[in-house]
Order: C-alpha cells, then sequence, then structure tokens
C-alpha cells in the first residue's frame, strides 16, 4: 500500500480515476448506446465507443495495481495524468466549440470538469510522492 504521510492524494487521486476509468470503461465495453443516449447525442457506431471501453477498463485495473504497490510506477502514473489532462480539454473543447450532433452540453461540459480537477490532483500527487514513484 501507499505510505499513508506522503501519498494520500495520490492514493484518493488513483482511487477516483479507477472508478471513472472502470464505470466508463464498463458501459462504453459492453453498452456503448448507453451514454450516447443519455446525454441525447446522434447515434455512434457502436465499434467507435467499445474499442476505447477496453483501454478505460485496462487503465482501470493499472491504477488499482499501482494503488497496491506504487513503488517505481511513476512513468504509468504520469501517463494518467497526462490522460486526464488532454481528456479533459478534448471534452471542454467539443463542449463549447463543436456542439453539434453532442446532445446536452452539460453532458460533456461537467466530466470535462471532473477530469480536468482530476489531473490536477494528479499531477500534485505525482510531485508529492516522487521518493516513491521514482
Amino acid at each position: 500500500m501507499i505510505p499513508e504521510t506522503k501519498s494520500n492524494l495520490l492514493k484518493v487521486s488513483l482511487i477516483i480515476f479507477a472508478l471513472i476509468a472502470l464505470a466508463y470503461g464498463f458501459i462504453y465495453l459492453f453498452f456503448p448506446q448507453v451514454d450516447v443516449k443519455a446525454s441525447g447525442g446522434d447515434p455512434v457506431p457502436s465499434g467507435w465507443l467499445r474499442w476505447f471501453g477496453g483501454i478505460l477498463l485496462a487503465l482501470g485495473v493499472g491504477a488499482i495495481m499501482i494503488i497496491r504497490n506504487p513503488k517505481k510506477q511513476g512513468i504509468f502514473v504520469t501517463t494518467i495524468a497526462l490522460g486526464t489532462l488532454l481528456c479533459g480539454f478534448a471534452l471542454l473543447y467539443s463542449g463549447l466549440f463543436e456542439t453539434e450532433g453532442i446532445g446536452n452540453v452539460w453532458h460533456t461540459l461537467i466530466p470535462s470538469i471532473i477530469i480536468l480537477l482530476l489531473s490536477i490532483f494528479i499531477w500534485i500527487s505525482i510531485k508529492q510522492s516522487k521518493e516513491i514513484l521514482w
């Protein structure tokens, strides 16, 4: 487990990331049209959603593995931080500038804000946990 004194933020951030990744991954891999219908967006071929459902599930499992043994896992945590940053900005851009066909704009903007905040927490936790992760 992650030592309590130096890495509480890392642990909490990775738990939140794992929960989000596993939830979205499960939905997109097994029930890809659920989120599309919930957002009111235009139908999307399921294959375009299923492939990254599998990737999200793998990243969620990887985050759980890091929580259990974080030593020398800085590259993976940095990859998660970079992925959440890019994903958050992509969703924010789509929600603000490419609203045609996405349905309810708030269905895109709220996740973008959550993912961007999570990215900030992960970046901060990387700095706090340098001696463990690297």
